[in-house]
């Protein structure tokens, strides 16, 4: 690779940084491939292949998880129903979340709100977090069973 090249795949890299960072704060959001490329001025064709390579996954994709990682999260509070939760992680659509859902995590959303509620009751928050996060293409998750005396 000559210089210019490396420079413009650095250039790159930190605008991908940037797009999945803008993903990561603002998931709520309707966000768009479109409107993500236009923020870091790139094509979205371009943006799309270049964040796959760089992250292993499409931009949607990861906008997905972050979602269902935060509705995992509502979940496990337990006071928060489907309907809800799809709304409040920025989906529009109630059987979109579910398929995402279930895709991602291997059970739908309300099996996994029964479950989830008390089997991370006694793990640290950080602990939880790490065992229950949703991630592509491994086995479905079942959720542990609340260990009792």
């Amino acid at each position: 690779m000559t210089e210019s090249t490396n420079e413009q795949r650095l250039l790159d890299l930190a605008r991908l940084r940037r797009v999945r960072d803008r993903i990561d704060r603002d998931f709520v959001q309707p966000l768009d491939v479109e409107a993500l490329a236009r923020g870091v001025h790139m094509s979205a064709g371009h943006l799309s292949r270049e964040f796959k390579l760089a992250y292993g996954e499409s931009p949607y994709s990861y906008l997905m998880t972050r979602r269902i990682e935060r509705a995992m999260a509502l979940f496990r509070r337990g006071d928060v129903s489907v309907t809800d939760a799809c709304f409040a992680v920025g989906c529009s659509s109630l059987g979109t979340f579910s398929t995402r859902f279930t895709e991602l995590v291997g059970v739908p959303p309300s099996v996994y709100r029964r479950q989830s509620a008390t089997a991370t009751a006694e793990m640290p928050s950080c602990v939880s977090k790490q065992v229950t996060r949703p991630i592509r293409a491994r086995q479905p998750h079942v959720a542990p069973s609340p260990v009792g005396p």
